[in-house]
């Protein structure tokens, strides 16, 4: 059999071989197709190993694979069983690199979450991540690899999504542990490998339509009721992270929350007004923790408060590590926002509760600025209500008086 053979054989009306030798054949079909076929027997019976089509396998390719299997065969293995085996080595080996895993984690765990969020993390990965180690082996990808994918983020100036691509990618890490297509989640040997977004302060989003895609992450978190609750009181209050989980329902006077003053950082008694939205969260979670002296009760031991890392938990299940986005990062998010929104410097830090002016003005100024307050955190919001909406522009309402 020669080149100039197999590409002039023409079909007949019935199947027919043209043999090469050594067991290996083409069969031409009646339809026009040429199949390369082994004949070859194991154990007395005859079997045949399908090799490929012509002219996607030349005959020196068929030559070649057929040499394999004879070689196989010589050994006491099966060609047709050693092929399949293979078969299946590459196929359990392609669901087990880290793009395989990490599309697998996407389906399964971020279907209920808000769609754009799903997308943003999905493009993150497609963008910075697939390229370089997205057909690696999961279990093979060690520290280094990730660290030289982060590396090339930060290079090109985006700190930030360097943190995000690298909370993601210890999420695909915990995920591919959990179903024992690897051993350990590499992501966390680097923790402060990269360079923190804001130095020494607490990590916040800040951006409008950032903090809308975090509101609507919040709204549809899963997991206890209570943390739920919690990161949205966080958005719409934005007091300490100590003082929110150890709020008590004693505290709770009508439409204002009183903190006395063991609770404060400055050892002054803090009023907090309580917009709607906060009245009907608080309302919400009444029936289940409401005959408990926390409002947040930890899920351990209900006679102390939540622990002090559940909101920050539930900021990285919803994808926000610490250099992003943080329980404490509430108060800066509002505060950039409330100035952007034209509220007086004195009403905004006494809702944050810090202090304001000298040590005479303050001993002067009982002053809490209750109503403007009031009309303050409501305007606040609603703000946050129109911007977890999806509102395409949002109108700077400048505060009057």
């Amino acid at each position: 059999m020669n080149d100039t053979a197999v590409k002039n054989a023409k079909p007949k009306d019935k199947p027919y071989k043209i043999t090469d030798g050594g067991g290996l054949y083409l069969l031409v079909k009646p339809n026009g197709s040429k199949l390369w076929r082994y004949k070859y027997r194991v154990g007395g019976k005859e079997q045949n190993l399908a090799i490929g089509c012509y002219p996607e396998i030349t005959l020196k390719d068929a030559r070649t694979q057929h040499e394999e299997a004879r070689a196989l065969l010589a050994r006491d293995i099966d060609p047709s069983q050693h092929k399949q085996a293979t078969k299946g080595n590459r196929k359990a080996a392609a669901a087990n690199t880290f793009q395989a895993v990490a599309t697998e984690w996407l389906v399964k765990f971020t279907a209920t979450q808000v769609p754009e969020h799903t997308d943003r993390q999905q493009r993150r990965l497609e963008r910075h991540v697939f390229p370089w180690i997205g057909g690696r082996i999961i279990g093979e990808i060690e520290p280094p690899d990730i660290l030289a994918v982060l590396r090339r983020i930060e290079a090109a100036g985006t700190l930030e999504t360097a943190h995000r691509v690298k909370t993601i990618t210890g999420q695909v890490f915990r995920y591919a542990v959990a179903t024992g297509r690897a051993v350990r989640d590499q992501t966390a040997d680097l923790k402060g490998a990269l360079p923190p977004t804001r130095g020494k302060h607490f990590a916040a989003i800040t951006d409008p339509k950032e903090i809308g895609e975090l509101l609507r992450a919040m709204a549809v978190y899963r997991g206890a009721i209570e943390t739920r609750l919690a990161l949205q009181l966080s958005a719409y209050l934005f007091t300490r992270p100590g003082e929110l989980r150890q709020m008590e329902w004693a505290e709770i006077e009508g439409d204002v929350w009183i903190i006395p003053a063991e609770k404060m950082k400055a050892g002054r008694v803090h009023v907090v007004p309580l917009c709607s939205q906060a009245l009907a969260l608080l309302d919400e979670l009444r029936p289940l923790t409401g005959r408990r002296r926390y409002v947040f009760p930890s899920q351990t031991d209900t006679s102390k408060p939540m622990s002090a890392n559940t909101v920050r938990s539930a900021l990285i299940r919803l994808g926000y590590d610490s250099d992003t986005m943080t329980a404490h990062g509430f108060r800066a998010l509002a505060s950039t926002r409330l100035y952007e929104m034209g509220f007086h410097t004195d009403l905004i830090e006494k809702q944050l509760a810090h202090s304001v002016g000298s040590d005479v003005r303050r001993a002067y100024d009982r002053s809490q600025h209750i109503e403007q307050r009031t009309a303050m955190m409501q305007q606040w919001a609603d703000y946050l209500d129109s911007l977890r909406d999806g509102a395409q522009v949002i109108p700077i309402r400048r505060a009057t008086g």
